[in-house]
């Protein structure tokens, strides 16, 4: 007889989602091609590997990390009962033993009697019952052909991302709002001008800044950069190329001098909200410290605060707005989910999240119950909102942040007071969610 349900891939989301299934009395069948086959980016057999770091971010509840844990625990989250019991001093982070903790998943999972692993390559998506795909952001060959037109083209294989900053933190004397000409949407953009000694400045600490190394698998090719090149590259081809480019003040005149600015940094709004705001064109592979230094130098930016740092690097992920729906399945074929980084989450512990929504979704399918959506005032639920609902114009992954939130109704100024407001907020809206699952009888 086969499976309830099929989950392909075996890191963080994959695990979580077959957990979550398989805890509620429903057959899995889960499929991993290690130790047969390794993405270049993965050296051990075991499930749920941690490539880059042993830390999942911060522990503290009213922290944005820390509150999508606690969210997790909640849930239910394999991945958060393995992380706390392989848990390593690392101050007000959780960290993990790499190993122990892969190892100590993988366990659970081989040892469920309702869990069937199967250890091959999967080039092309199963056509019955429910499947949850968990392939991670290197998936590629015959399947990732497959889903990428699934998906009607709308699938990215570089993600070459431009920092976000939230909008509380912009300095506002020194930006004003238009788009260029006068053309409407002036609250979509917001603009840095900058005079001849503040570009000078700018672009001599911008071209010298320090760079982060490049991964092979991340670039094979090197004419990949031709189509997203990082700004500090662009820069290094001639000192008006980015006031030819993404710098450009054309068609854009400040207020406070009624003259064209020497060169403009556009910041695009990138949510509902308005709380979260794009540096337009400013992709990049500066490491993250001297991305702060010297993007801290455009006006207006002096203080801001970075929720995403720009990255470049290999990414396969789905276009998901449109696409995917925020139970994670998508939208035209309802019992195939999406589930990891390939969902446009970003991060290990958010990665997991988006598997064990996907799980529990799939139980609900199974039942004929409707979908479990987290209220947007919930990290988990903000973030499957960001994923299903996004308004930016270039959709990118993201990670856990308390941008991602609707903002509070009363304003606190002290900033930690407000996360902690925040994250309080958060716990109470997921309370009801608790309670239908308990009626339903869903773990």
């Amino acid at each position: 007889m086969s499976a309830a349900v099929t989950v392909i891939g075996a890191g963080l989301a994959g695990c979580e989602a077959a957990w979550q299934v398989a805890e509620n009395g429903f057959s899995v069948e889960l499929i991993e091609m290690k130790p047969l086959k390794y993405t270049p980016a993965h050296q051990f057999p075991d499930f749920a590997e941690l490539i880059c770091s042993n830390s999942l971010k911060a522990a503290r509840v009213e922290s944005a990390a820390g509150l999508l844990k606690e969210e997790m625990r909640r849930l239910g989250s394999l991945l958060m009962s393995c992380a706390d019991t392989c848990r390593v001093p690392a101050g007000g982070a959780l960290a993990v033993d790499r190993h122990l903790f892969s190892a100590a998943v993988t366990k659970r999972i081989r040892e469920h009697p309702n869990i069937t692993v199967r250890t091959e390559e999967v080039t092309s998506l199963p056509q019955n019952g429910l499947v949850i795909v968990a392939t991670g952001p290197l998936t590629e060959g015959p399947l990732a052909d497959e889903i990428f037109a699934l998906c009607g083209g709308k699938l990215s294989f570089f993600d070459a991302a431009a920092p976000i900053v939230t909008a509380e933190s912009l300095n506002y004397d020194r930006c004003f709002a238009a788009s260029r000409y006068d053309h409407g949407e002036d609250s979509a953009y917001l603009n840095c001008p900058m005079n001849k000694e503040e570009y000078e400045a700018f672009y001599e600490a911008l071209i010298h800044a320090e760079r982060a190394p490049v991964h092979d698998f991340d670039v094979q090719n090197p004419k990949v950069y031709e189509g997203c090149m990082p700004v500090e590259v662009m820069g290094q081809r001639g000192h008006d190329t980015l006031r030819y480019g993404p710098l450009k003040p054309v068609g854009l005149r400040d207020p406070r001098t009624g003259h064209r600015p020497w060169a403009v940094v556009q910041l695009r709004r990138e949510d509902r909200d308005g709380t979260l705001y794009n540096l337009v064109g400013f992709q990049t592979n500066l490491r993250f410290p001297e991305q702060k230094r010297v993007f801290g130098m455009i006006p207006g930016l002096e203080h801001a605060e970075f929720v995403r740092y720009g990255v470049m690097h290999r990414n396969t992920f789905l276009n998901s707005p449109g696409f995917l729906g925020a139970d994670y399945a998508v939208i035209k074929r309802p019992t195939l989910f999406f589930a990891g980084q390939i969902t446009g989450v970003e991060g290990y512990m958010e990665s997991a999240s988006s598997g064990l929504m996907a799980g529990k979704n799939a139980v609900c399918r199974l039942h004929g119950f409707d979908p479990v959506i987290l209220s947007e005032k919930t990290m988990i639920g903000a973030l499957s909102r960001h994923v299903a609902e996004s308004v930016s114009r270039d959709f990118q992954p993201m990670g856990a942040n308390f941008g991602v939130l609707p903002p509070l109704t009363q304003s606190i100024r002290d900033k930690q007071e407000r996360y902690a407001a925040l994250a309080q907020r958060g716990l109470q809206a997921l309370e009801p969610t608790l309670q239908q699952l308990k009626e339903e009888g869903i773990r």
